[in-house]
């Protein structure tokens, strides 16, 4: 699944996939992966882009219900 909700904040915040790497010690590549949903990063790096991008965990990385 897309983190589409961790792109938002990260362009928000306008930061490159770079630049949020860098902040958060991570590679570009990680961050992409991460938002193109083909990466699970660990609880560290979740709370260190969370730190970075000003959101909280559930904002960031809570999954959504389908159901309705």
């Amino acid at each position: 699944m897309k983190n589409k909700k961790m792109k938002i904040a990260r362009i928000e915040k306008d930061l490159s996939q770079e630049q949020l790497a860098d902040l958060v010690g991570a590679t570009r590549q990680t961050i992409g992966m991460i938002e193109a949903g083909k990466f699970n990063p660990s609880l560290q790096l979740c709370l260190s882009i969370c730190r970075a991008l000003g959101k909280t965990l559930d904002e960031l990385f809570w999954e959504e219900s389908e159901e309705e």
